[in-house]
C-alpha cells in the first residue's frame, strides 16, 4: 500500500475522494445540525442539503477519481464495473478520513449550539452525525434498519449504474454530478425514515466516530443500547453489490456493446 500511495496518480484519486466527501459532509451534517441545534428548516431542507452535497462532493472529485464517496460504490464498481480491487481499500480509507474531517468542521462551527440545545450529548444531537433505528425516535428495530440499508443502497446503486452507463440515456458528464444527487434527494424523501439513509459506510461511521472523540459517549450504540454502529456499515456494502448486480442483470445485459478503448473501464462517480 506504501507503494501505491506513491504513486502520484492514486495519490491524487485519494486525495479527490477526502476533499470530495468532507464536502459532502459540510453539507449533509451541517443541514442537519442546522436543523436540529437550529431550529432552521427540516426534513426537506435535509434531504436536499445531502443531495447538494453529492452533487458538489462529485464535481470536486469527478475527474481525477469518478467522484465515489462512497465505500460501498467502489465494492460495487469493482465487482461489476472494472473498477481495480487494489484501489478499494486505500477510497474507503480516504472517504472515512473525509468524512471524518468534515463531521470535526461541523462539530465545532456548530458546537455552542449544540451545547445549548443538548448539554449532554445525548442520542437528541447525535443523530446529527451519524444514523440510528428510527432516528432515535421512531419504533424501528435492528432487523428493520439493517433491512432499510441493504434496500436504499441497492436502490443508489442501481440508478447509478442506470444513469452513468453510457450504452442506455446517460445524461451527458457535466450533468452526471447533478443527477447524481437527485438520486440521493430521492432516496432521502422515500426511504428516510426507517434508518435516517446513511446508504454510505464512510458517511455514517467517521461522522460517528468524529462525535465520539468530541463529547458523545453513546456515538457507537442506539437508543436501546444495542452496538449499532456496524449496520450502516455491513448493510450497505451488501445492498450495493445487490444493486449493482440487479442492474447487470436486469437492464445491461439487453444494452447494446459499446465499444471501449483497451484497457479503458467505467468511470461512474456517485
Amino acid at each position: 500500500m506504501v507503494r501505491w500511495l506513491r504513486e502520484r496518480g492514486l495519490a491524487g484519486e485519494l486525495a479527490a475522494e477526502f476533499a470530495g466527501t468532507m464536502v459532502l459532509i459540510l453539507f449533509g451534517c451541517g443541514a442537519v445540525a442546522q436543523v436540529i441545534a437550529g431550529g432552521l428548516g427540516g426534513h426537506d431542507s435535509i434531504a436536499w442539503s445531502w443531495g447538494f452535497g453529492v452533487t458538489f462532493g462529485v464535481y470536486v472529485a469527478g475527474r481525477i477519481s469518478g467522484g465515489h464517496l462512497n465505500p460501498a460504490v467502489s465494492v460495487a464498481l469493482a465487482m461489476f464495473s472494472g473498477f481495480e480491487w487494489r484501489k478499494v481499500l486505500p477510497y474507503s480509507v480516504a472517504q472515512t478520513a473525509g468524512a471524518f474531517v468534515g463531521a470535526l468542521l461541523v462539530r465545532w462551527n456548530y458546537g455552542s449550539m449544540l451545547h445549548a440545545a443538548d448539554p449532554r450529548h445525548t442520542i437528541k444531537t447525535q443523530i446529527v452525525f451519524s444514523t440510528l433505528p428510527g432516528n432515535g425516535t421512531l419504533p424501528v428495530d435492528v432487523r428493520n434498519a439493517f433491512l432499510d440499508q441493504i434496500i436504499g443502497t441497492a436502490i443508489l446503486l442501481f440508478l447509478i449504474l442506470a444513469v452513468t452507463d453510457t450504452r442506455n440515456v446517460a445524461p451527458q458528464a457535466n450533468l452526471m454530478p447533478l443527477i447524481v444527487g437527485l438520486i440521493v434527494v430521492a432516496i432521502g424523501m422515500a426511504w428516510g425514515s426507517a434508518a435516517g439513509y446513511a446508504i454510505n459506510p464512510a458517511r455514517d461511521f467517521g461522522p460517528r466516530f468524529a462525535s465520539f472523540l468530541t463529547g458523545y459517549g453513546g456515538a457507537f450504540v442506539d437508543q436501546t443500547g444495542y452496538p449499532y454502529f456496524w449496520v450502516p456499515i455491513v448493510a450497505p456494502i451488501l445492498g450495493g453489490a445487490g444493486g449493482a448486480g440487479a442492474y447487470r442483470l436486469v437492464i445491461g445485459r439487453y444494452l447494446p456493446v459499446e465499444q471501449r478503448e483497451p484497457g479503458r473501464a467505467d468511470q461512474t462517480s456517485g
